[in-house]
């Protein structure tokens, strides 16, 4: 009997929220929040499925039918994309699925049990290919967007599964680079209010795309990947005007990131600088993409009075998460001023490595 503990991290959007399904990058980081999924071997033809956290069970047959597989059933979908890579399970197991990440916040946790999912079926039943953690961040991908046809990028992912800070560039020229820097001072404030995600992301992809294809039709070779800040102006007058802000904020948001990245790559990155950057970011969030909510405002003005570098919101708005950078000495006040600003959580994380494997072994 075999005995696989799974582990994923959550993870953060530091910069490039709403650029990934535009195929523009993004610079995001795991967080040491995670999803731990138990695995043990029940000698059964089925997955004992137990998600305590949610108050949920469930029993999936190993051979079961996968065709017509309900949207949002991700461990199904995952189970269907495995299979074209003869990953193909024969045995059963008992399965405990939980976390400390907070549930439908901005960081991640569906993704992260996705990613767990994955990684434990890979090892304990084999596949026809070379693991790695990009295989590993391509098959959740697959499973959790490219198979449900939803409408996220690659960020959430590939993340978790690279771990630590990354860049990337998440077009049809997909690519991705570790950034070893260390960072501390990252505080995550929960505003408890659900984020709302597909309705929501959904909308703002439609209405971007449009922007773009807009400028497409009059300028021959422009490109939003190359698409310059200070050219905004010429390309405006091509965009319908309810349509206008969705191209600005694009634009404005990839030079942001571009410019994060820049301090990123430099031997020693100045962190009040990125922290001035994040909060430029999340004015165009707010005012332009107007992602907010109230509570999320306070939450962030709350960071910010109490000595933070800059904050943002999290991910696809309407509420969930602020992501905050905060200098050593200020951590515990600015923690402080999310609660009195209405965060239902506020605590300090660190960059972690990544989806691993923490143990497989023969049990008795």
């Amino acid at each position: 009997m075999k005995k696989i503990i799974s582990l994923a991290p959550g993870r953060t959007c530091l910069f490039g929220d709403h650029q990934d399904y535009l195929g523009l990058p993004v610079i995001a980081c795991a967080i040491s929040r995670r999803i731990k999924l138990t695995a043990v071997e029940n000698g059964l033809q089925v997955f004992n499925i137990n998600k305590p956290d949610i108050n949920q069970k469930r029993i999936i047959p190993i051979n079961g039918n996968l065709e017509n597989i309900e949207k949002g059933d991700h461990l199904l979908h995952a189970l269907k994309v495995l299979r074209r890579y003869n990953c193909v399970p024969d045995k059963g197991y008992d399965i405990e699925i939980k976390g400390n990440l907070p549930i439908n916040a901005g960081t991640s946790s569906s993704s992260a049990v996705v990613v767990s999912w994955v990684n434990f079926l890979i090892e304990a039943f084999g596949i026809d290919a070379e693991v790695t953690p990009e295989l590993i961040s391509q098959l959740a991908y697959e499973s959790e967007v490219l198979e449900q046809k939803a409408p996220g990028g690659k960020m959430d992912q590939y993340s978790i599964g690279l771990g630590n800070i990354v860049f990337i560039e998440t077009g049809d020229d997909f690519s991705f680079e570790v950034i070893n820097q260390p960072l501390q001072g990252i505080i995550i404030g929960e505003s408890g209010i659900p984020k709302k995600t597909l309705g929501l992301l959904s909308e703002l992809r439609t209405k971007a795309k449009l922007s773009i294809e807009a400028v497409e039709s009059k300028i021959e070779d422009f490109d939003i990947k190359t698409a310059k800040k200070e050219d905004l102006e010429k390309y405006l007058v091509h965009v319908p005007d309810d349509l206008k802000s969705y191209l600005y904020a694009a634009i404005t948001n990839h030079d942001i990131t571009q410019k994060a990245l820049t301090e990123f790559r430099k031997p020693q990155p100045d962190f009040q600088r990125i922290g001035a950057l994040m909060n430029e970011h999340h004015d165009i969030l707010k005012n332009i993409l107007k992602i907010t909510v109230p509570r999320i405002d306070k939450m962030i003005e709350g960071a910010l009075n109490a000595g933070a570098y800059g904050a943002k919101i999290v991910g696809s708005g309407g509420g969930g998460s602020i992501v905050v950078l905060a200098p050593e000495e200020s951590k515990e006040r600015v923690i402080e001023g999310i609660l009195n600003a209405g965060g239902i959580a506020a605590y300090e994380v660190s960059v972690d490595s990544g989806a691993r494997i923490l143990e497989s072994v023969a049990t008795d």
